[in-house]
């Protein structure tokens, strides 16, 4: 995949936001590390006691149960909308373009959240969950994107 030079490249999964730029040629990206987020999302249990509630139907003693409300995921679609933010504020600039990669639940979070003429100055969006490497990880090797060397 050809990434401009000086375009950005958002990593991002629930949790985590890495946010690169192209240094290198458009052939031969060089990912430089120019942000990164993180937060700690604790498992639902610790987050609350919400307990699931029930419903009791007007015909009959049949009753049911609704899911309890999953506060981690919750706290991860926060996360990822705040990210869509930052991304809709970077593309936002003059000839600004991006590459985007997250997690497939996190990157439909996204999705609802930027507007469609900024989505159209993504490059591409790839559904991997790549946030949870370090960017070590995520910078070229060779000149290749960690998503194109097949070495996941």
């Amino acid at each position: 995949m050809l990434i401009p030079h000086g375009a950005h490249v958002m990593v991002v999964d629930g949790a985590k936001m890495s946010l690169f730029r192209n240094s290198g040629k458009d052939i031969a990206p060089l990912l430089e590390l120019v942000e990164e987020q993180e937060q700690h999302v604790p498992r639902t249990s610790r987050l609350g006691t919400d307990r699931p509630g029930h419903d009791f139907q007007n015909l009959g003693s049949v009753g049911g149960a609704h899911e309890g409300t999953d506060f981690h995921q919750l706290a991860e679609d926060e996360f990822a909308a705040t990210a869509a933010e930052k991304l809709a504020a970077l593309l936002q600039q003059d000839d600004a373009r991006a590459v985007l990669v997250a997690a497939p639940r996190v990157l439909g979070v996204m999705r609802k959240k930027l507007a469609p003429e900024l989505r159209s100055r993504l490059i591409a969006e790839i559904d991997k969950d790549y946030a949870g490497r370090p960017a070590a990880d995520m910078r070229s090797r060779g000149g290749l994107c960690p998503w194109e060397s097949g070495s996941h």
